[in-house]
């Protein structure tokens, strides 16, 4: 089915709440006018932080030009300017969720944390105090905990079923620090307890009913042992998810704070946010700080201060960020236009459009390909928000990593979120980790945004899809598209054929004798630097000697590479071993930089780098002054060079005795990031080429984006053989040298980098087309890495070892 069927097919069902009918401009003349910087990229992550459009920031712009906006904490005319736009932007919030000025403040803060964090410092904790959160909330949420245990206050997560006639609150173990019992006891009437739970969990996408709180304000929550009949009960609801197509109804729920950020409303401006806090909930809040703005006079050398009265005042320290508010005011008027109400009708229609699409796809066994997050039809959580949160698996039921979904969406230019979303609880909730579980992801190496997105074979995270107003079906579409092309229909391995090469047959080792050659042999001195090739060179027990002898790391400890600094690869270095030379050029800098090999040589002191550099630990070298600011003007960022200095070596593994990465673990190594060795084939180079021409005959892809092995940054290229034979090799002979294959090598976006003309250069290339067909359990593979193995060279003795162009290959697949 052709787009225009599948999109006749989508408005027959959705054709009312799609596209805003009803509005100046429909959803097509939205994207057309007002975001045209998207034209080709699918944008997916609004729960993360929506799009600002073209119109948005044009008014904005006219408005700070046009007006003179002065620091409100004055009296001149441009002051009280900047003290009416933000009373307006007050009242615009207020309107927004529907709240009396009589009964509720807007205080300004720096985001929805910055709100949150305002709550837990100011609230009037206490021994008897609780704070009871639902498991679904966001860590700004959950970090009011430390507040509350500091003061002495009990605080534990609740989950919430349905009884027959009621709520029934489940509740987890209650945390408390020291000992509660040897405290001053309050009397119950004066101890004030808080409950947080969000309007849409950022995860699922599950929205909460405000009638929650309702219940539990009236203490009609069942639950042996639940404390709710206790003190004073004060509701928070986090909606800076919910509040984007569901903002809470405050004339109806009288909550007592609410959270919002504004970024995830209309995406600008960023660091500005809410606290919509009802006045008697206000008078509660104790501050210690105080600042410029907050008080109405001080004494410098004595102990006074009067205080302001008013609740804004009293709350926002120092001068407000008052050009982003008055920015919001442009926000909030594209939102009004299209009306909540439509914008809410379109994020659905399209949400349950892909929930629908992704829970019917099948693998070619009958298998399901998704499994989807949330809870559906229920008194509490009886709506769905623009959120779809998944996990993909395959055909034999394990699951795709969260991670190689991310990669490939960038390649097909879809931005999209995974992880946990700084959501903890749900994650846990949802993915059945037990705590024995996530404390043995962490005792793994596991943490925030890394690439553990598998551990013990249950997933670490999921997928998470999210829309906004300016969403459009061809969005969900190509997404759609993308998870069957890479998922669905994805290439099987057969036993006996080369790794999923197009060409691939059989391998034997038969009419190869003789015709696999050394042809390239490539150093590269310093980590991520361009290196240089040789006709012959010596190997030690790192390998090729020199090769990646050094690094530069920032300021700040950071190891610098290409991913981060792609500059690096326009830096030359060359070694020349007879004068015991290195030489190094930039374009931005004049002549060649010199570097004497010598170790006794050096000026700088040595160190041990205190990195987790790969769950390695190294001793190194420093260069010096000179050498330390040649190479910050070369890369334009301040840095220094570091050498491998080889007498002290050893491996930090982690506490479980394993090294939790693929990495060489039985060899010594320089800054290398897997492996001793990398080889790549020219028969897999050239089959590569033949891909990305071919992508480009049948309309797939643009420019033909034909690569060299320069790309790959191998160590050594061979010429002969079939494609993708190095797949099946176990041990290699290169001359007299044994080498013992490792497995392929896991590529990433640096080989999409090219710097042949002297600019960095960067496209989806030949990445994307490598995923295409090189991919295994969640990695794309080219080449293969290689571990010297120098008890079978006898390394050590006082001959070198020696690689050489030319030399024969002999390699062996048992």
């Amino acid at each position: 089915m052709n787009l225009n069927a599948d999109k006749e097919e989508f408005l027959k069902e959705f054709g009312d709440d799609y596209g805003y009918q009803n509005a100046p401009k429909r959803i097509d003349d939205i994207r057309a006018s007002e975001f045209k910087r998207l034209n080709g990229l699918v944008y997916l992550d609004h729960a993360g932080a929506t799009l600002y459009s073209e119109l948005q920031m044009g008014a904005i712009f006219k408005d700070l030009t046009t007006n003179v906006y002065g620091n409100p904490h004055s009296q001149s005319d441009s002051s009280s300017a900047t003290s009416d736009i933000i009373r307006e932007a007050r009242q615009q919030v207020l309107d927004y969720f529907k709240a009396s000025p009589k009964e509720y403040k807007c205080i300004f803060t720096s985001g929805a944390t910055g709100a949150l964090k305002l709550v837990g410092e100011c609230f009037p904790w206490s021994s008897q105090s609780n704070f009871m959160y639902t498991m679904e909330n966001h860590n700004s949420v959950l970090g009011i905990r430390e507040y509350a245990l500091s003061k002495g206050a009990a605080a534990f997560a609740i989950e919430i079923e349905e009884a027959a006639d009621s709520i029934k609150v489940l509740q987890h173990s209650i945390q408390r620090r020291g000992d509660a019992s040897s405290k001053e006891e309050e009397a119950i009437g004066t101890t004030y307890n808080l409950f947080a739970f969000p309007s849409e969990c950022n995860f699922s996408g599950v929205r909460y009913s405000v009638d929650l709180f309702k219940n539990i304000k009236e203490n009609s929550a069942r639950s042996e042992g639940l404390p709710v009949d206790k003190g004073h009960w004060m509701v928070l609801i986090d909606a800076a998810k919910g509040c984007t197509t569901k903002p809470p109804d405050l004339s109806k729920y009288c909550a007592d704070f609410v959270v919002i950020s504004f970024y995830k409303l209309f995406g600008y401006p960023t660091g500005l946010g809410a606290l919509i806090v009802r006045n008697e909930a206000a008078k509660l809040l104790k501050t210690t700080y105080f600042s410029g703005g907050t008080v109405a006079a001080t004494i410098a050398d004595i102990d006074f201060v009067k205080r302001r009265e008013g609740i804004e005042e009293l709350l926002e320290d120092g001068t407000s960020s008052f050009l982003s508010i008055a920015s919001i005011h442009h926000g909030f008027r594209i939102l009004n236009t299209l009306t909540l109400s439509a914008i809410s009708r379109h994020t659905a229609s399209l949400a349950t459009y892909l929930r629908r699409k992704l829970l019917n796809l099948r693998h070619e066994n009958g298998a399901s390909v998704c499994t989807i997050y949330g809870i559906f039809n229920t008194k509490v959580c009886h709506q769905l928000g623009p959120i779809v949160c998944f996990n993909l698996k395959r055909p034999d039921g394990t699951w795709f990593g969260y991670r190689e979904v991310e990669k490939l969406a960038s390649l097909s230019g879809i931005q999209l979120r995974t992880g946990c979303f700084c959501n903890p609880g749900a994650c846990a909730k949802y993915l059945g980790l037990s705590h024995l579980d996530l404390l043995s992801n962490v005792e793994a190496g596991h943490v925030c945004w890394d690439d553990y997105d598998i551990v013990n074979g249950k997933p670490t995270g999921a997928v998470r899809v999210s829309f906004g107003y300016m969403s459009t079906f061809e969005d969900a579409k190509k997404f759609i598209d993308f998870i069957v092309s890479s998922f669905v229909s994805a290439p099987k391995l057969t036993e006996g054929l080369c790794l999923l090469g197009r060409r691939a047959t059989p391998f034997s080792n038969e009419g190869l004798e003789g015709g696999l050659r050394l042809k390239t042999i490539s150093i590269y001195p310093i980590k991520s630097c361009a290196g240089f090739t040789a006709e012959s060179w010596p190997l030690c027990s790192t390998g090729l000697k020199h090769d990646r002898e050094w690094l530069l790391k920032s300021l700040s400890g950071e190891i610098l590479t290409q991913k981060k600094v792609p500059e690096m690869g326009l830096i030359s270095a060359f070694i020349d071993l007879n004068r015991g030379i290195l030489f190094v050029e930039s374009k931005r800098c004049k002549g060649k930089l010199k570097i004497n090999l010598k170790t006794d040589s050096y000026d700088g002191e040595r160190e041990e780098m205190g990195l987790h550099l790969h769950t390695q630990r190294y001793e190194v070298h420093g260069c010096g002054n000179e050498v330390n600011t040649w190479f910050s003007s070369a890369i334009g960022r301040p840095c220094s060079l570091l050498r491998h200095y080889p007498r002290q070596y050893h491996f930090c593994a982690n506490k479980s005795d394993t090294i939790s990465t693929c990495r060489d673990v039985q060899s010594k190594l320089n800054f290398v990031n897997e492996a001793q060795f990398l080889l790549i084939s020219e028969a897999s180079l050239f089959d590569l080429n033949d891909r990305l021409s071919l992508n480009v005959h049948k309309g797939n892809r643009g420019t033909p984006t034909l690569v060299n092995s320069v790309r790959f940054r191998p160590n050594l290229v061979l010429s002969g053989g079939k494609p993708y034979a190095e797949d099946t090799w176990k041990k290699i002979k290169i001359g007299n040298n044994c080498f013992t294959s490792l497995g392929g090598c896991n590529r990433c976006q640096m080989i999409n980098f090219d710097l042949r003309t002297g600019q960095v250069q960067k496209s989806n290339e030949p990445l994307a087309t490598l995923a295409s067909y090189r991919r295994v359990k969640g990695k794309i593979l080219f080449g293969v890495l290689l571990r010297y193995e120098t008890d079978a060279n006898n390394v050590g003795q006082d001959q070198d070892s020696w690689l050489k162009v030319g030399e024969e290959v002999i390699p062996t697949s048992f």
